[in-house]
């Protein structure tokens, strides 16, 4: 397999992950009891002044878990326009890849040490495909200069 196409299956798991992601944060509901209703009512009832403004902890989790989803669609975009210069530039390529193969495994760590399994399932997915894509440019036709 070509590693454009490769690149360009890495930047629609991105985007479903990154689908997911949002989805799952802006259609939450508190599910598993009255301890987890009570945190969370306590989470967004509670304001305090962070740096200037008047925040609460629902509005971080919130907002952290949206750029969460938003950092996976810019990186879905960047991946869908690495599978167009894998042919061309591969040894600029390599070096974007494996920035990209180090940031998945950093984000698979953290979603297994803080959350769930199912998150690092799909970082470890672009991982392969990251780095068969890695594989694939070996030899570009240009140098990084």
């Amino acid at each position: 397999m070509s590693a454009a196409v490769l690149f360009r299956i890495a930047s629609l798991v991105a985007a479903i992950q990154g689908l997911a992601h949002g989805t799952l944060v802006l259609t939450y509901k508190p599910v598993h009891g009255a301890a987890e209703v009570a945190v969370v009512d306590a989470m967004k009832s509670n304001h305090f002044l962070f740096a200037g403004a008047l925040r609460s902890y629902w509005g971080f989790y919130t907002g952290y878990a949206m750029m969460s989803a938003f950092t996976c669609f810019v990186e879905a975009l960047l991946l869908w326009q690495l599978g167009r210069f894998a042919e061309t530039n591969g040894a600029l390529v390599r070096s974007i890849a494996a920035v990209f193969i180090l940031f998945n495994v950093g984000h698979a760590l953290l979603a297994a040490k803080f959350f769930f399994p199912l998150p690092a399932v799909f970082d470890l997915l672009l991982v392969l495909l990251l780095g068969a894509s890695f594989i694939a440019t070996g030899g570009g036709a240009s140098s990084v200069r």
